[in-house]
């Protein structure tokens, strides 16, 4: 390009798309000669949310590529709530997730407190039987009242409408302490 001598070059394209190719030529959106030339081996590769196995290797992976001046691990907690999460941005959303938690955290380990509140506060799913469901409810509703009372126990309590003392046997019952 821009010169009178042709250069010889080895190279081959890796594309990667969402979209169904197939589809969309047959529709004349996209070029039938470019579709045959890119489609020489062809990969699917589903979307993160239904290989939620991969998500603490790539976890590993991304923290080993950031986590470079300290090391930083996730906690359990905040590992099982990473693999309940849909990814809509698929692995890049990950990926991006890893590389802004590891430059905020505060310390070695990524705890919930640390994760972005779409992911606290996802609803993993609306299945299950309404004893899980009320006690999900509640341990969010409690962890939101303290979070926005910077964990003032009698603020948190006083915003539920409970007593102190119920507050702190329900913070036992769920597990949930200033982290």
């Amino acid at each position: 390009m821009g010169s009178e001598v042709d250069i010889e070059v080895d190279v081959r394209v890796l594309a990667a798309t969402n979209r169904d190719l197939r589809q969309l030529v047959a529709e004349g959106k996209f070029r039938e000669d470019l579709y045959y030339r890119l489609n020489v081996l062809e990969i699917e590769i589903p979307p993160l949310r239904n290989r939620k196995e991969d998500i603490p290797q790539l976890v590993d992976f991304f923290l080993a590529r950031y986590s470079s001046l300290q090391p930083v691990r996730f906690d359990p907690e905040a590992l099982a709530t990473l693999i309940k999460y849909p990814f809509p941005g698929n692995v890049r959303e990950l990926e991006h997730l890893i590389q802004r938690t590891v430059t905020m955290v505060r310390g070695q380990v990524v705890r919930m407190a640390d994760l972005p509140a779409e992911m606290r506060y996802h609803k993993a799913s609306e299945q299950g039987n309404l004893a899980d469901r009320l006690e999900s409810m509640e341990r969010e509703m409690i962890v939101a009242a303290l979070e926005k009372n910077e964990w003032v126990q009698t603020r948190a309590a006083e915003s539920l409408g409970i007593s102190e003392r119920v507050l702190r046997y329900k913070m036992g019952k769920h597990g949930i302490r200033k982290q």
